[in-house]
C-alpha cells in the first residue's frame, strides 16, 4: 500500500502543499518522514493539527510501525497521545524528569478502542 494511501491522503497526490487542509498537510509530513524508510522516525506533536479521529489513525499507524521494527520518538504534550507509547520519558527544564517504561498498559487501553489491524 503506497503512504498516501496509507494515511487517507492518496486523491491529494496531485495537490499544491496550498490548497491542503491542516490535517492533510500533518498527514503528508508523516508520509515525507516515512518515504526512505528511516531507522528512527522523530514525530514533533504528530496528531497536534488533527481532529480526534485523525490523531487516532496516526497513532494506529505508529503502532502497526513499531510492531513492525520501526522505532519512534514521538513529543506530545497530550497525555491520552503519550499513553499510546510503549515507554514516557517526561523531561523538564532540558532533564529527564521521569521515565516510566510500565506505559505499555495504557497504550494497550488506547488501542483497545482502536479497529482491528486489516493491513496483510
Amino acid at each position: 500500500m503506497d503512504l498516501l494511501d496509507l494515511l487517507g491522503i492518496a486523491d491529494k497526490a496531485t495537490s499544491s502543499p496550498g490548497v491542503l487542509s491542516g490535517g492533510q498537510r500533518q498527514r503528508l509530513s508523516i508520509a515525507r518522514a516515512l518515504a526512505n524508510e528511516p531507522t528512527l522516525l522523530l514525530a514533533d506533536e504528530p496528531t497536534g493539527s488533527l481532529d480526534s479521529a485523525g490523531g487516532l489513525e496516526i497513532l494506529e499507524l505508529f503502532r502497526r510501525l513499531h510492531t513492525g521494527g520501526q522505532t519512534i520518538v514521538m513529543v506530545t504534550h497530550d497525555d491520552e497521545v503519550a499513553a499510546s507509547a510503549e515507554r514516557i520519558v517526561h523531561m523538564k527544564d532540558g532533564r529527564i524528569d521521569d521515565d516510566r517504561p510500565e506505559a505499555a498498559e495504557r497504550a494497550d487501553a488506547v488501542f483497545g478502542v482502536l479497529p482491528e489491524d486489516t493491513a496483510p
